[in-house]
């Protein structure tokens, strides 16, 4: 049975002066890839495929409606609607349907436990219908929107590779016609100059453009807040300047461009279409790049934010500048040359002004992509859909906003890579369109989803969205498609090696789950222990991780079965993560307990959301005792509980009426954990078994003990009694345990079974991120290894 909760979260109201800030912001962060856009949508046109100036018109006819519908209608006033409690992106649209369709096939969603107490199951508000029970009842369904899910993430992770590599590499080549320009002036030779400058332009921007790209990337770990306020200004003067010169194009060489924005000039083009008028249609796409971003990165910043700043500023200006564009090209028009935006600046000197603002202004803009990757790999992370990677959230207000450092250098080595092989900006536009165009499809197709399971709308309403931005994307997508060879392979190349990833991940973490769930042994089996078996209670808690919520792992059994002891006080732990961005506090553990009373076995289930940051704290073990303290109080009140079969769990975080079951009690003095080592030295002890961290003096780390209340007639005297034993449990010493898996495949599996396992074992044994908490002393962590055969 899946159990499906819904949480209401109270934030507080968002004031007109931080959502300017906010605005501001991201201007410098959302905003750039779309404003740097004008310089490579025409410049992606390779020379000799627009025959006729009249052309220009119609393509810009394109960009108009492009823009207006995409970014315009779609996102801005559509999709960003569809936000998961402030999260974008597919998986945010992933997380809303298996809340609300029971769609889900994420291993740590699926539960069997009997939830009571201070929760309630909600339902989801939602009235039956039959696209629900549709989707619910076929399983093909499930796996074809986890696909949709990891296709879209794969293509935007795409996406913050090609998007710096195209948007400074298209700066560098404006710097090098700079250069080439310049030089002209100390060779007196016309055939000296014709070589000097044919040699800046070829060789100056592939590495001025690889100087700058790691300079991009080395700033992502100053956070998105300070990144914010630092490009905001670049964008904003860059948008001046290059609007500015538009309306003067337009002014001087054609206001007739104007009239290109009747959607009569759009039809004229698809009458003649053929295979060179799709081609051009390749890189018209180029000018909504960046439009994803506007609601993959919602977390990082506000719905209102990003809305007001696009249709306010961002549109207006990029129609203008757009405009200018064409109507320079239209009035020097050249079908052998390349349509360059520095060319549309009259003046030489502003030229090179130009041409330093553009460096700027392109690594700017391929900061909306590398934002969304780290958002799109933070909610993967959290559905067990990509390795563990350390995640660092760099602001304590917005938790949205995070930084991956290992995914950081991963994309800049994927970027100089693509930048280095290709070095030719029309190639980047086409693997730059498929990307953008495929990313957009599959936001279309959970949206109408959406439309129809969380919004409630008529299937007909959901049908309409689907056909009409979906038709558009499609036919873009079929552009980027028949350019394949020309640079669109590069694409897959990319895909190929982010789907291997995550399939390979999701694939291994579910067969492992499946694994523990078939071999984990009954409850009865660890508490009918008797002196005639040698098990020995030994002083201390022991800490089991596991992703098993009923009975015990098949690891730990392993290990009683070899070492025949164990803790005075056990506690099993398991993160679960839940399809919502964050769970409150008061609503994050489950607390059971397994047998009865005297044997002192807990079991803690900690579930938290994709915007959470539940493994980084130093106080875990500290919050998970007070809450079965808090469990222990509780259960005096509550008789069924007493009795109750393991399954049952309740959830805590609310404080009790007559005050904390357990006080904790900071220490002053900064110790080490030598209660925690002495927890798992015991158990060494006794069994004689040489300790490998023996050498390895134990880390520092803040100590809090517990001590019970004063004594009060409510509280029973065994309440008590147990309340102390744990306190004295806890002086003893803290050990925990965790399991080390070996996946092996089974003999005579194919090929495809193999190649996803070897690949699960690589990124397992080279995941930067730990399994558990983190700050778990050496000398306190006893690894069991098991072999999985799958």
């Amino acid at each position: 049975m899946q159990s499906t909760v819904v949480f209401t979260i109270t934030t507080k109201k968002e004031t007109w002066r931080h959502t300017l800030l906010l605005s501001f912001q991201s201007l410098g962060v959302i905003y750039g890839r779309l404003s740097t856009a004008p310089l490579y949508v025409f410049e992606s046109i390779e020379p000799g495929d627009i025959k006729s100036p009249n052309e220009i018109h119609e393509l810009f006819s394109f960009i108009f409606w492009t823009l207006t519908i995409v970014p315009l209608l779609k996102y801005a006033f559509i999709v960003l609607r569809a936000d998961d409690d402030g999260e974008g992106g597919p998986f945010s649209l992933y997380s809303l349907l298996c809340r609300h369709a029971r769609v889900g096939l994420i291993p740590s969603n699926k539960t069997s436990l009997k939830i009571r107490h201070h929760e309630e199951d909600s339902p989801t508000g939602k009235l039956e219908n039959k696209a629900r029970r549709a989707l619910e009842n076929h399983k093909i369904s499930h796996y074809l929107l986890l696909v949709l899910a990891l296709l879209g993430a794969c293509m935007i992770l795409s996406d913050a590779v090609l998007t710096p590599a195209i948007s400074v590499l298209s700066a560098a080549s404006g710097l090098g016609r700079s250069l080439a320009k310049i030089s002209v002036k100390f060779f007196s030779s016309d055939k000296t100059k014709d070589h000097v400058a044919n040699l800046l332009r070829k060789y100056v921007p592939t590495p001025a453009a690889c100087a700058i790209l790691v300079c991009l990337f080395t700033l992502q770990h100053h956070g998105t807040k300070r990144i914010g306020f630092i490009f905001a200004p670049i964008v904003i003067i860059w948008l001046f300047f290059i609007s500015g010169f538009g309306l003067y194009n337009i002014i001087r060489h054609d206001t007739q461009i104007l009239h290109a924005v009747s959607p009569l000039y759009m039809i004229r083009f698809l009458k003649k279409i053929n295979v060179r008028h799709w081609k051009l249609l390749s890189s018209i796409v180029l000018c909504i790049a960046g439009s994803e971003a506007m609601f993959a990165d919602l977390g990082h910043f506000s719905r209102k934010s990003i809305k007001l700043t696009f249709v306010c500023f961002i549109y207006p200006v990029l129609l203008l500048t757009y405009a200018g564009q064409a109507a320079f090209i239209y009035k020097t028009f050249d079908p052998n040359d390349s349509f360059h935006l520095s060319e549309s600046i009259p003046d030489k000197n502003l030229q090179h002004v130009f041409a330093v603002l553009s460096l700027f202004a392109s690594a700017v803009g391929s900061q909306a992509t590398i934002t969304a990757g780290f958002s799109i790999i933070n909610q993967c992370r959290a559905f067990d859909c990509f390795p563990r990677v350390n995640v660092v959230h760099t602001s304590e207000q917005i938790l949205g906003q995070v930084y991956i450092p290992d995914v950081n250098w991963v994309f800049m080595a994927l970027s100089l890579t693509v930048t280095i092989g290709l070095h030719d900006i029309s190639q980047l536009g086409k693997a730059t369109g498929l990307a953008i165009t495929s990313a957009m499809l599959v936001t279309t197709c959970l949206m109408s989803l959406v439309i129809a399971l969380y919004w409630e709308k008529s299937l007909f309403t959901s049908l309409c969205f689907l056909l009409f931005f979906g038709s558009i994307e499609a036919l873009y997508l079929s552009t980027s498609l028949m350019s394949f060879f020309r640079g669109a392979w590069c694409l897959i190349i990319l895909f190929l090696l982010f789907m291997t990833i995550m399939a390979a991940w999701h694939y291994g973490t579910l067969k492992k789950y499946e694994f523990d769930i078939e071999n984990k042994v009954s409850i009865e089996w660890l508490t009918d222990y008797s002196p005639g078996l040698g098990v020995s209670r030994v002083p201390g808690i022991g800490f089991i991780y596991s992703d098993v919520e009923m009975g015990i792992p098949a690891f730990f059994s392993h290990f009683i079965t070899n070492l025949p002891a164990f803790h005075q006080v056990l506690i099993f732990v398991s993160f679960k993560s839940q399809p919502v961005p964050y769970i409150p506090d008061n609503r994050r553990y489950l607390i059971g307990r397994v047998g009865p009373r005297e044997y002192k076995i807990y079991r803690c289930i900690l579930r938290y959301g994709y915007r959470d940051n539940v493994r980084d704290t130093d106080d875990f073990e500290d919050q998970i005792i007070s809450s079965i303290g808090e469990f222990i109080a509780r259960e005096e009140y509550d008789y069924e509980a007493q009795y109750s079969p393991e399954g049952k769990m309740i959830v805590l975080g609310n404080p009790l009426e007559d005050g904390n079951a357990l006080i904790p009690v900071a220490e002053t003095s900064s110790s080490t954990s030598a209660a925690t080592v002495a927890g798992s030295e015991s158990i060494r002890d006794l069994l004689d078994v040489p300790s490998g961290s023996a050498n390895n003096p134990p880390a520092k780390r803040k100590r809090v003990r517990f001590m019970l209340p004063p004594k009060s007639p409510q509280m029973r005297p065994s309440v008590r009694q147990e309340l102390q034993e744990i306190i004295d449990a806890r002086e003893s010493g803290t050990a925990y345990f965790l399991g080390q898996s070996h996946l092996l495949a089974r003999k005579g599996s194919n090929f495809f079974k193999k190649f996803l396992i070897m690949a699960y074992v690589f990124l397992d044994k080279n995941s930067r991120g730990p399994p558990v908490a983190l700050n778990i002393p050496n000398a306190a962590l006893l690894e069991v290894g098991t072999v999985y055969t799958l």
